[in-house]
């Protein structure tokens, strides 16, 4: 089970969240886990405990369709922040338009984070979701 500092969950489904929650619970030890309902909220949050030097979010799942600030306009604000520490952000979405695959694609060009892309529903958490990288032996 990985130790993971702090993780967010900015979707405004409340069954998503719940799913990944208790799907944390048995892939992440966690003793901070911040819930948002859209990107805006989430956004203060980190620019605040960058703000107050506080610990950062090491995983963030985040819905690609929100109200008031959606996943890509979080992400290019999340970006613009300028944070070096390592981040894991897992982009999730119901969507089946390619251009959202193609448009996350992109973003990974751009991204100083490690950028995935799930779809919805969410059964599993893999460890690369929560930025563990296996490495054969």
């Amino acid at each position: 089970m990985k130790k993971v500092s702090c993780i967010f969950i900015v979707d405004d489904d409340p069954i998503t969240v719940f799913g990944i929650k208790k799907m944390l619970k048995s892939a992440a030890s966690c003793d901070d886990i911040q819930i948002f309902q859209n990107g805006q909220e989430a956004f203060e949050a980190v620019k605040k405990r960058k703000e107050q030097g506080k610990v950062i979010p090491e995983v963030i799942f985040l819905d690609i369709n929100m109200p008031i600030m959606d996943g890509w306009e979080f992400l290019e604000e999340l970006i613009a922040l300028d944070i070096n520490e390592h981040i894991v952000v897992n982009m999730i979405t119901s969507s089946i338009d390619p251009m959202d695959y193609n448009k996350w694609n992109g973003f990974k060009d751009k991204c100083p984070y490690i950028l995935n892309f799930k779809n919805k529903p969410i059964f599993k958490i893999e460890s690369e979701d929560l930025g563990c990288i296996n490495v054969a032996s």
